[in-house]
């Protein structure tokens, strides 16, 4: 699978010492998403017309007007079809530009779950002229840039960002309490960070300083699930991404993600989805090679 990075997309001198790109939304420049690939930069995609077939991991997502989608740094991607009269602006920009600590760190509560709601946003007609013409700022101080221009740009960026966020946020909210919210947030970087390793409900509720009753009870509030199910569902995750995107064999990938075994994955992935991996991997290529 591919890995398109940003520093080789050189369309003019001056690309060479920039951390973003803008251009239009055209058949031309969709040309490089057609195949599954990661990119190890921030994209946004701001459709004024027409729409875009995009598959994001195991998520197919139609984006027509008045629709904006950021494809986080890392996440697999591919355009499957779009229509003729398709038309808007894709930005490029370097993970760093945006400074993403601070989801980590200053905007915490804001980080749950923000990747899958940031691949498809749609906005109002007000809300979408406002992000354009952000767009169009940023676009304006690429085609020219000068040393302070690229620092504006950086905060045109954050602007066009933050505001989507908040966006975001408030249309999905995350818990109503504010101590449950901030409990599962920290069980989801704890989970994103160990799962590998610490598999028991017992192991996070622990970090956390709370039962294990009251750990399920955050997680079914927030998306529906038990604990032991979001930690099952984030091995399976990263499961069905080896499986596909890379080329470790099963023995391999069991290693990988802490199985004692090829046979311990089986079993696993057999309990979980009623099918072994092998037809795991076929049943993603499917939907990745369709």
């Amino acid at each position: 699978m591919d890995r398109i990075e940003i520093k080789k997309n050189i369309q003019k001198t001056e690309d060479q010492n920039l951390s973003f790109r803008v251009f239009d939304l055209t058949a031309k420049n969709l040309e490089d998403y057609a195949a599954p690939h990661k990119k190890d930069h921030f994209c946004i995609v701001l459709v004024e017309s027409g729409e875009i077939l995009l598959q994001i991991e195991e998520r197919l997502l139609k984006l027509g007007s008045g629709k904006i989608c950021i494809i986080f740094p890392e996440q697999i991607s591919f355009i499957t079809n779009f229509s003729s009269d398709i038309s808007g602006k894709i930005i490029l920009f370097e993970e760093i530009l945006f400074c993403s600590d601070i989801l980590k760190n200053e905007l915490l509560s804001y980080n749950v779950d923000l990747a899958g709601h940031l691949n498809c946003v749609f906005l109002s007609p007000s809300e979408f002229e406002h992000s354009k013409k952000i767009a169009e700022d940023i676009e304006n101080i690429y085609l020219d840039p000068s040393l302070v221009r690229k620092e504006q740009a950086r905060f045109y960026i954050k602007i066009f960002l933050l505001g989507l966020i908040e966006l975001v946020h408030g249309q999905h909210p995350v818990l109503q309490h504010e101590s449950d919210k901030t409990l599962y947030i920290r069980f989801k970087k704890m989970l994103n960070e160990g799962y590998k390793t610490e598999r028991t409900v017992q192991y996070y509720a622990s970090k956390l300083a709370i039962t294990t009753k009251k750990l399920n009870n955050i997680t079914k509030k927030h998306c529906d699930e038990t604990a032991i199910n979001a930690i099952h569902n984030r091995i399976l995750q990263e499961i069905k991404r080896l499986l596909l995107f890379s080329d470790l064999s099963h023995k391999q990938i069991a290693l990988e993600l802490g199985f004692s075994s090829p046979s311990a994955l089986n079993k696993f992935v057999k309990n979980k989805l009623q099918e072994t991996p092998t037809e795991l991997q076929q049943e993603l290529a499917q939907i990745y090679t369709r």
